[in-house]
């Protein structure tokens, strides 16, 4: 083969991988600007309305007291994590792409030391704590509400019918108070996590 046809072959192979992957990318995820109230309703699939279950969070209130469980098997009661703000990223399971994403973002985010990064999920300990190893996010503390979805029901988190939590981050400040709240309105779809962010770092700096 005349070395000139060679090279027009090795383009259009090139050209065709390319164009391939390219193909293969998977659409970005929805980011959801705004919000629903806690204990209202959510949508999967942008068609199926799933009720909210359990008294509402609110901001300006109290983060209410809910044993969680870590990836030690041990309790983890949110009233003792007092004292430093609070980043919690809410995820119905790990296991899916949307929450996987979620939770990346929180692990990668650039946050003042002082801004306790948690991740909550009805998932079981294990799969979250192999989560973890997976991904290496060390500065998250995975918590889960398998048990009884204790948190989920004090917090009007609790997905009717699916029972998985909903999709959610909230800011706790110092004292215990929510300061900041977006339930995400569609499952499917991540939060606005950069403005999150935004509302940690301010009061962290409070």
């Amino acid at each position: 083969m005349h070395p000139q046809e060679i090279s027009r072959c090795f383009t259009a192979v090139l050209a065709a991988l390319f164009l391939s992957a390219c193909a293969a990318t998977p659409p970005p995820i929805p980011v959801d600007r705004g919000s629903v109230a806690a204990g209202s309703s959510v949508t999967r699939g942008g068609t199926t309305t799933l009720h909210l279950l359990g008294q509402p969070l609110q901001v300006g209130q109290p983060l209410p007291a809910a044993t969680l469980v870590d990836t030690h098997l041990q309790p983890v009661d949110l009233a003792s994590l007092r004292g430093r703000v609070l980043f919690l990223s809410i995820v119905p399971s790990l296991d899916t792409k949307v929450c996987e994403r979620q939770t990346h973002l929180l692990g990668e985010a650039k946050l003042p030391e002082g801004i306790r990064r948690i991740t909550v999920s009805r998932d079981l300990p294990f799969a979250q704590q192999r989560f973890a190893q997976e991904t290496g996010f060390t500065n998250i503390l995975f918590l889960s509400d398998y048990q009884q979805a204790e948190f989920g029901k004090a917090t009007g988190l609790l997905v009717d019918k699916i029972y998985l939590l909903a999709r959610a981050v909230a800011v706790v400040d110092r004292q215990g108070i929510v300061r900041y709240l977006q339930v995400v309105p569609e499952l499917s779809h991540l939060p606005d996590m950069e403005k999150a962010f935004a509302a940690a770092r301010r009061v962290q700096g409070e």
